[in-house]
Parts: structure tokens; C-alpha cells; sequence
């Protein structure tokens, strides 16, 4: 796992009380910032759009030029709190990485994050959010090697 996001998760893990915790994530979500225009403008491309996400999340992941990723996104439910907050995380732990390390992400960052304090349903969106994220690292990188073969 990246350091940036170990230390997130670690900032994280230090809080025990509930409402707490609740700020911080608050926080996280207050700093989100939509999708600038050049690089998608609505409606979004379905391609784009995060299954299962309540909060109807986009994500993108575009190549800078030193070949790392920068991720952007998009949600489109104004009390998406909890997909805003995820988004802030995996922008500041992710973005400028290789999208080779985009594989680490623990498979279980959303209960490590949000703890047992969401729904099912919220759950499997917020896990899709971070499927997407790796999906999109994971088709630069065979794209990658297809054009170096």
C-alpha cells in the first residue's frame, strides 16, 4: 500500500469516538471538487459512471505526462457525502502514482474508512468506486504495454 494512503488510513484509525470520526470524514467531503470542464462535461459518459453508487459517482482517470494518473470525479447526488469523502481520499492517496500501484488499494478500504457506519447498499457502491478506480489503472496499464510491444 502507497504510504499516502497508510497514512490516511492510519489518521483514520486513530479516532474511536463515532462523531469524531463522523467530522473528519465531513471534512474529507467538504474538500471535494467536482470534475473540471476539460476533462468531462455532463451528461457524463456512461462508461464512466460507477455501478451501485446511490450517490451516482463518475470517475476518470487521466495520464499526465510523466505517466502517472490523476483522478477525477463526479457526484451527482448533492448528500453524497460519503462517495465525496472516498473521492477526496483516493484523489490525495492516488493521484501522481504509476497506475501500476493503483493494485494495492486493500481490498477492504471502505470498511476501514467508514467502519461498520453504512449500509449495504451504500457499501457496494462505495467498493464499486474504488473497483472503478482500479479498472481504470488497470487499462492504462495493458494499454501501456500494447503500445511498447
Amino acid at each position: 500500500m502507497h504510504p499516502r494512503l497508510r497514512e490516511i488510513l492510519e489518521t483514520l484509525n486513530t479516532i474511536s469516538d463515532p462523531d469524531e470520526r463522523a467530522g473528519m470524514l465531513i471534512d474529507y467531503a467538504a474538500r471535494f471538487r467536482e470534475v473540471p470542464h476539460d476533462i468531462a462535461q455532463r451528461p457524463f459518459p456512461p462508461g464512466n459512471r460507477v455501478s451501485y453508487c446511490e450517490s451516482e459517482a463518475y470517475v476518470w482517470a487521466v495520464e499526465q505526462p510523466d505517466h502517472t494518473l490523476k483522478l477525477y470525479f463526479a457526484v451527482e447526488n448533492p448528500s453524497g457525502i460519503s462517495a465525496k469523502a472516498l473521492a477526496v481520499i483516493l484523489d490525495r492517496a492516488l493521484s501522481g502514482l504509476p497506475p501500476e500501484e493503483f493494485a494495492d488499494i486493500p481490498q477492504d478500504i471502505v470498511e476501514r474508512i467508514f467502519r461498520r457506519n453504512i449500509s449495504m447498499g451504500k457499501g457496494m457502491g462505495l467498493i464499486s468506486l474504488v473497483q472503478m478506480v482500479q479498472h481504470l489503472a488497470q487499462q492504462y496499464v495493458q494499454a501501456h504495454k500494447a503500445s511498447s510491444a
